[in-house]
């Protein structure tokens, strides 16, 4: 089983939205027990609240359930517990790294660095488009599932 965790600032808007975009890709496609999928945050500010009421109405437009998802905060442990974990823009991966401390096996990406036009995802929080960060959080999954299946790793 393949473990990923997105990460972002608050792990209330994009990283939750990458963790049930992907894992409702991946039951779409057969492939809902090949992975486990999970999101946290780098920051402390909002460990304990639920999803951003922005990520919840973009994802039920689509079909996608966020109930029980409470923000979490990425721990140095969880290096070893994943196999990839993905950041949602440069300044996530800074602050990943803080955590983390370094990066040996090369785990550490923004999700965005697997397709075609790498970039970090603007976090709705600031910008309050949902629909821009949706069709980017779309984008680098599905990117992200190409990698895994051209790699063998699905």
């Amino acid at each position: 089983m393949i473990k990923i965790l997105f990460i972002c600032h608050g792990n209330i808007c994009r990283s939750p939205m990458a963790e049930f975009v992907l894992r409702d890709m991946a039951a779409r496609r057969g492939l809902g027990d090949r992975l486990f999928v999970a999101s946290a945050a780098t920051s402390t500010e909002e460990i304990g609240n639920p999803v951003h009421r922005g990520t919840r109405e973009k994802l039920r437009e689509h079909g996608i359930s966020t109930d029980g998802k409470r923000a979490v905060q990425l721990k140095k442990s969880d290096y070893d517990q994943y196999d990839y974990l993905l950041g949602m823009e440069s300044w996530n991966l800074t602050n990943m790294m803080r955590i983390l401390k370094n990066d040996p096996e090369h785990k550490v990406h923004r999700l965005l660095d697997f397709s075609d036009r790498p970039r970090d995802i603007a976090d709705p929080w600031y910008t309050g488009n949902f629909d821009v960060t949706y069709d980017d959080v779309v984008e680098g999954c599905e990117a992200f599932l190409a990698h895994l299946e051209e790699t063998g790793e699905i």
